[in-house]
C-alpha cells in the first residue's frame, strides 16, 4: 500500500479509501434513508473490512446518512475490535435526512453539532479525523455551516474538514470565506469522477490543484459500470440503486465506446478492467485517493493492484478520446 498527504495537511492517508455505504444494514419492509438492497449486514461486512486492514488501507469512509447510521456502527464496532484508533484515518459525512422533521437534515449549527455527537456515539470514538458537508444546503447561509464546523474543530471533536460534490464557486467561496474569518479550512474534496464522468475536469480539478486540496473521488468504478463489459451480466445493484440511473444511462452511445476502449486497453494489459479504470484516476493531479466500496474479495485486491500500473501517455489518451460532455450530476 502506498500513503501520502491529504491535501496540504500533514495527514497520511493510505491510497485507496474503503467506501462503507455498503456496510450496514439492507433495505427491509419498513423504508428509512440510505437504506439499499444490495448493503451487507454487520456480520458479511467484516470480511471486506478485515481484508481492508490485511491490505493496510487505512483510510475509510461513511455518512450518518447511509443505512440510517448503521454504517457508522458496523465500522466503528470493527474498528474498535480490530485496530488501535491512532492508527486508522475515519472520515463520515453530515447533511442528508436523518429523520422526518424539521431539522433532521441539513447543515445548520444546530443539525451540524447534534449530528456529530450521534456520528461520534456510533463509530465509538471521541474524534473524526474527517468531518465532510454531503452536499451544498441551499437553505443555510454557509457562514454558519462553517463556523460551526470551525468551533467543532476548536472542540476536539474533528480534526480535519472537507467538502463533497458542490459547484467550483461554491467551494471557492467557502475557502475565501474561512480565511478571511480565520476559521478552519476545507482540506479535502469528494466528488463525482470517473471515466465515464469528467465534468469534474472543467472548473473543480483546478480550483483543488490550486489550492492544495486532496481529491476523493466517489463511484471511481461508476458504480460497477467500469469493471465490467458493457452488455455483461446484470447484478442486483444495477438492479436497484435508482440514484445510479439517474447519472448513468444504459442507452448512452458515448458511455458504450468509453467502456468498449476501457476493455481494450485492460485486455491488453491482461488484467481486469477495475485496475486500469483505477489507474487512470491515481495518474490524475490532486487525486489522493479513489472511493472504493467492496462486496466480493477481488474488489479490494483489483484496488490494491491498481498502485502498480503505471498508464502510458498513449493509453490515457486511448480511454479518455470517446468521452463527450455529460450534464453537471451527482450534486443532489
Amino acid at each position: 500500500m502506498e500513503y501520502v498527504n491529504l491535501g496540504k495537511t500533514g495527514l497520511k492517508v493510505s491510497r485507496i479509501c474503503l467506501g462503507c455505504m455498503t456496510y450496514g444494514s439492507p433495505a427491509g419492509a419498513e423504508p428509512k434513508p440510505g437504506r439499499h438492497a444490495w448493503a451487507l449486514n454487520e456480520a458479511d461486512s467484516q470480511p471486506f473490512l478485515k481484508q481492508a486492514l490485511d491490505l493496510g488501507i487505512n483510510f475509510f469512509d461513511t455518512a450518518n446518512v447511509y443505512s440510517s447510521g448503521d454504517s457508522e456502527v458496523v465500522l466503528g464496532n470493527f474498528l474498535k475490535a480490530n485496530t488501535r484508533r491512532e492508527s486508522v484515518v475515519i472520515a463520515t459525512k453530515v447533511h442528508g435526512l436523518m429523520r422526518d422533521e424539521p431539522n433532521g437534515k441539513g447543515l445548520s449549527r444546530k443539525s451540524i453539532l447534534f449530528e456529530l455527537d450521534q456520528s461520534l456515539q456510533r463509530l465509538k470514538t471521541d474524534y473524526v479525523d474527517l468531518y465532510q458537508i454531503h452536499r451544498w444546503d441551499y437553505e443555510v447561509p454557509i457562514e454558519e455551516t462553517l463556523e460551526a464546523l470551525h468551533d467543532a474543530v476548536k472542540a476536539g471533536k474533528v480534526r480535519y474538514i472537507g467538502a463533497s460534490s458542490m459547484f467550483a464557486w461554491q467551494f471557492a467561496k467557502s475557502l475565501y470565506l474561512a480565511d478571511l474569518r480565520n476559521w478552519t479550512r476545507f482540506v479535502s474534496m469528494q466528488n463525482h469522477y470517473n471515466l465515464l464522468y469528467r465534468e469534474e475536469e472543467r472548473e473543480m480539478t483546478g480550483l483543488c490543484v490550486d489550492q492544495g486540496i486532496g481529491i476523493i473521488p466517489w463511484s471511481p468504478l461508476a458504480r460497477g459500470r467500469l469493471a465490467r463489459p458493457w452488455n455483461s451480466e446484470s447484478t442486483k445493484r444495477l438492479e436497484t440503486d435508482r440514484f445510479g440511473t439517474t447519472m448513468y444511462s444504459p442507452t448512452e452511445d458515448a458511455d458504450h465506446k468509453v467502456v468498449d476502449r476501457l476493455v481494450e486497453v485492460s485486455s491488453k494489459r491482461e488484467v481486469p478492467q477495475a485496475q486500469v479504470a483505477l489507474a487512470w484516476l491515481l495518474a490524475k493531479p490532486a487525486i489522493t485517493a479513489p472511493i472504493v466500496g467492496a462486496t466480493k474479495p477481488h474488489h479490494l485486491a483489483d484496488a490494491a493492484a491498481s498502485l502498480s500500473i503505471k498508464l502510458t501517455p498513449e493509453e490515457i489518451k486511448s480511454l479518455e478520446e470517446p468521452y463527450t460532455p455529460h450534464p453537471v450530476l451527482g450534486f443532489s
